[in-house]
């Protein structure tokens, strides 16, 4: 029986946790284009960088919304 509880356990978490990883979003800028978009990963590559203060990570979109509009490289595109 404990065997089967930890199991059920162990599978209600692994399909939780990328659920709350999710959790995390990011003000980038294109380095091409110079527009301002948010993604929900910290990019890896080189073609996008975080632009928001001290790399800010906001905890929903609407605050990366908002935190996008006092940025001021975003804001003068």
């Amino acid at each position: 029986m404990k065997a089967k509880a930890i199991l059920a356990v162990s599978l209600l978490a692994a399909f939780a946790a990328p659920a709350f990883a999710a959790d995390e979003y990011y003000v980038v800028q294109d380095a091409k284009t110079k527009t301002c978009t948010i993604v929900d990963k910290k990019p890896v590559d080189t073609t996008t960088t975080v632009v928001s203060p001290s790399g800010t990570v906001y905890k929903t979109r609407s605050e990366a919304e908002t935190g996008m509009k006092t940025i001021k490289v975003c804001s003068s595109n």
